[in-house]
């Protein structure tokens, strides 16, 4: 495959064009108290159940900076640092020591192959026996190593999976979130991936006037022309989220919520996943309670994970909107 220099990075103006504009702003009560709240109510929490997935976030730093980037990465932003192998394998030893029964390993970022130790990570998960996630945009950092990808899929391509965030199936609604010429670059690496034989998956949103099945009928007809290996009626591969605006109001999550929406605490995504990170300057990696709360301090739950194995307060918008209404979950 050619290679091309990066698209241009900085942040884009305007609004996502997956946001609702007239959504009202979040209740500046709410989500202050882990245990009451703005209502006087007992909040949810939830507990770990069994520590089925493990997220790596291999650090913030991306070849993009997308418009609506939960987590702020960019070319610049190193707020959370590069893990080491070394730093990644000390888990993994704790999983196998503690036996802690964990069946996948998830690595996201920034985008991850931006990582100078990200092959060797990817290896020893998967010399371990470990099912590997990869959240990727699958543009130049991936490229850099085809090679050794293309080998590590010839000797554990069934148990390692590319998710390649692609966010809609139109290209202007794309790169009006991730900036002009990232259709294009994007969908070689998903190309590359699908003709070569990877185990795939495609992560997208859906526009404020589309459903589910209005958005899987669009990404169908996208993988259908381009020949990609994608069953856009498959949750699994093809993995539509909602939206993560922090910003905008929802309610928040009480115990007697359970009851009333019909939802099992342990199909929150906080009941079987933990996430490791570094934030610059520390010393040593800590463990956050998901994928979507690197930074707050509610959400640091300790430097190992048996420190990290506490219950949840879902205390943070996201913990309503993506994971309790939204029924989302990052983990395949």
């Amino acid at each position: 495959m050619a290679r091309r220099s990066p698209i241009a990075t900085k942040p884009l103006p305007g609004p996502s064009p997956f946001e609702i504009a007239d959504a009202a702003p979040l209740d500046p009560a709410k989500f202050r108290d882990p245990a009451i709240t703005a209502k006087g109510e007992p909040r949810a929490h939830v507990a770990l159940a069994r520590l089925e997935t493990l997220w790596f976030n291999t650090g913030t730093l991306c070849n993009l900076a997308c418009k609506s980037c939960y987590i702020e990465s960019s070319p610049t932003n190193d707020a959370l640092v590069y893990l080491t192998l070394t730093e990644v394998d000390a888990y993994l030893d704790e999983i196998e020591r503690d036996g802690l029964g964990t069946r996948e390993i998830g690595f996201t970022g920034g985008e991850p192959f931006m990582n100078p130790d990200m092959v060797p990570m990817l290896e020893s998960s998967l010399a371990r026996g470990f099912e590997v996630l990869v959240l990727t945009n699958a543009m130049r950092p991936m490229w850099r190593f085809e090679g050794a990808l293309l080998d590590l899929n010839a000797r554990y391509g069934d148990r390692m999976t590319f998710r390649v965030s692609l966010d809609h199936h139109s290209q202007a609604a794309h790169e009006a979130e991730r900036g002009a010429g990232s259709w294009d670059k994007g969908m070689a690496g998903l190309r590359w991936l699908s003709d070569n034989g990877f185990s795939i998956a495609v992560a997208g949103r859906h526009l404020a006037h589309e459903d589910d099945a209005m958005a899987r009928r669009g990404y169908a007809a996208l993988f259908a022309e381009t020949g990609i290996r994608v069953d856009a009626g498959d949750p699994a591969r093809l993995v539509l989220f909602p939206e993560m605006d922090a910003s905008a109001d929802v309610p928040e999550i009480t115990t007697a919520c359970w009851g009333i929406l019909d939802v099992d605490p342990k199909s929150v995504m906080c009941a079987s996943s933990r996430m490791v990170v570094k934030h610059k300057g520390a010393e040593r990696p800590m463990v956050t309670a998901c994928t979507l709360l690197p930074y707050g301090a509610d959400f640091q739950m300790g430097e190992t994970l048996a420190e990290a194995s506490r219950d949840v307060a879902l205390n943070h918008p996201h913990c309503a909107r993506f994971c309790v209404l939204g029924g989302a979950s990052c983990s395949a």
